[in-house]
């Protein structure tokens, strides 16, 4: 405990300092630069509406107190739950990071940016789409990016669609750099880039890591915010859980070995078509995992090892869970708790052994499936009075009393909404849904708004008692979430996790329900984006009453015409 205490004695140093920047150098940067998209326009001020502190997350599934976990020590996350209205159902619309980003960010579905992968730029490769923060920043907002918001690279132009999306240059963590380098310390003292990594944080590279980094960034523009009267959209991004498991050893301790279990379902499912499974070749690439020789594709992990990593991922969560609690007590601090949204994601999850799996990559729930809650003052909760704390820092290695989340909902929940969203929160005009070929269309989302949901009670859904061989009776009015994933070939191969689009042959369309998940892997050629639903490669269907981590696959013994239907006739329209 006293370990965990200098921990947190130094990154409460290390934000403060940063936090007590002088504002006078910092104004001139936060100049709103009135630069619209190619053919847009700057809009005019926004009047009275909220500021949003928009947090994102890399690679974080649901494990989460909040969303009903036991093991998992996240309080400061479970506090902001506590406030917000929580979505128990909410799906990413590809498992794999700049796809994922960038359609949330637009509004758009992966079938409009048409990015599948990590190379192509949507401005250029489809259409101009206006962005979230873009639309924001057009309202009057000073729009700011600090840690992986876009994906960097290609997808976001090089530059995280700056000058587009952001009123200053987003801001990078110095560090980050050393992500994939030799800093994990082995058991004979040598450095390794391993998988399972956690570190003394004195010994990395400039004595920090990024996300630390991050946090001090933000903090440090809350404090240049707080003087200023105009209001602001900061994105936060953080990098951990996303490999590799890098992290400040200390949080080890909140997870002794011994009480890490296998995935309830450690195995490849015995239906699973081959062209479904994802051989995590990212993982397989880190020193610690090759040297345990593992068989391609399908040749499983040791057990001890596969603790080890569920052990880390965890871990990586909690000190997660620490950056999220010093930039909310920031927010208290600087006193602009009772006049900002907060919005906390991920841009998709992450297998943690489930199916025989690790990483992103499929279309599963333990894939796809993400955190989404939304703390609107005087909406999810009743003004804070003056001086009152709304999100005090709790210490995850004291803190113990779990807290409830303030309202949830089970409906079924997109993160392309998100944009749409946003604006209906933040008082802005919500933008026009997309017509059906919105190429040509800066303006649009593909997601409606999901505020419906924050004041309505949710009514029971009516189960039909027909048996689950007749898929047409079930819940044919509930919301649904789409996802997709792009494959080479049928068969696992060396590229199944991450294709390029001029290798994509087949594309998973999968459709989840409160019932069920259905996907059809449907030949697709990356030549003119076009699906051809005529020619069906390989089917899943899971019913989720008896069958709830997707491992029975009934696909080819049940009748489901109707969902097929579906499927196709969403696509198209």
């Amino acid at each position: 405990m006293a370990d965990a205490g200098r921990l947190f004695c130094f990154l409460m140093a290390s934000c403060a300092a940063f936090a007590l920047s002088s504002l006078a150098a910092a104004v001139p940067r936060l100049r709103t630069r009135r630069t619209a998209g190619p053919g847009g326009a700057a809009g005019p001020g926004t009047g009275d509406g909220m500021n949003v502190l928009f947090i994102v997350v890399d690679d974080l599934r649901p494990v989460l107190g909040c969303y009903g976990d036991n093991l998992v020590k996240s309080p400061n996350i479970d506090q902001l739950a506590s406030q917000s209205i929580v979505f128990s159902n909410a799906y990413a619309q590809q498992a794999v990071c700049a796809p994922s980003r960038v359609s949330f960010l637009t509004g758009r579905r992966p079938d409009t940016t048409r990015l599948y992968d990590f190379y192509s730029y949507w401005r250029v490769h489809s259409g101009n789409y206006s962005t979230m923060p873009q639309y924001f920043k057009e309202n009057g907002y000073v729009t700011m990016s600090v840690g992986k918001v876009f994906h960097p690279g290609i997808s976001s132009n090089y530059s995280d669609d700056y000058p587009y999306s952001w009123s200053i240059p987003p801001f990078h963590p110095s560090t980050e750099k050393y992500e994939n380098d030799k800093t994990c310390r082995g058991k004979d003292g040598r450095l390794y880039a391993n998988l399972v990594c956690p570190i003394d944080v004195t010994e990395m590279p400039g004595g920090t890591l990024p996300d630390i980094e991050t946090t001090e960034e933000a903090i440090r523009l809350l404090n240049v915010m707080k003087t200023k009267k105009q209001k602001f959209f900061l994105a936060v991004g953080y990098h951990k859980p996303h490999i590799p498991l890098r992290y400040p050893q200390e949080f080890l301790k909140l997870y002794p070995l011994e009480n890490i279990t296998l995935a309830p379902d450690p195995w490849v499912p015995e239906k699973l078509p081959p062209v479904a499974y994802n051989p995590w070749v990212d993982i397989r690439q880190r020193d610690d995992v090759k040297a345990l020789n593992v068989t391609f594709p399908y040749g499983p992990l040791p057990d001890d090892f596969q603790r080890l990593i569920r052990q880390s991922y965890y871990a990586a969560v909690s000190y997660l869970d620490m950056q999220v609690g010093l930039l909310l007590n920031a927010l208290d601090y600087v006193g602009l708790s009772n006049s900002t949204i907060v919005v906390f994601t991920a841009d998709h999850g992450w297998s943690l052994g489930e199916h025989g799996e690790w990483a992103k990559y499929s279309n599963f729930d333990v894939a796809t499936q993400v955190p989404l809650m939304f703390y609107v003052p005087r909406m999810t909760t009743s003004s804070a009075s003056q001086g009152e704390r709304v999100f005090p820092y709790l210490d995850p290695f004291s803190h113990i009393v779990g807290l409830v989340p303030q309202g949830q909902r089970k409906k079924m929940v997109e993160l392309v909404s998100l944009f749409s969203t946003l604006a209906e929160l933040a008082g802005l005009q919500v933008p026009p849904a997309c017509p059906e070929t919105s190429f040509h269309v800066a303006l649009c989302t593909e997601g409606a708004s999901i505020v419906r949901y924050f004041k309505s009670s949710e009514q029971k859904v009516q189960k039909k008692e027909n048996g689950c061989n007749d898929t047409n009776k079930y819940y044919s009015e509930e919301p649904v979430a789409f996802s997709q994933y792009p494959r080479p070939a049928d068969t696992p191969q060396w590229d199944s996790d991450k294709p390029k689009l001029k290798d994509i042959r087949i594309m998973g369309y999968s459709m989840r329900t409160i019932d069920y998940r259905y996907t059809v892997w449907v030949q697709f050629n990356p030549e003119n984006f076009s699906a051809d639903f005529e020619d069906v490669h390989a089917g899943e269907l899971y019913m989720m009453e008896t069958d709830p981590n997707q491992d029975n696959n009934i696909y080819n013994n049940t009748l489901h015409g109707h969902l097929f239907k579906k499927i196709v006739d969403f696509l198209k329209h």
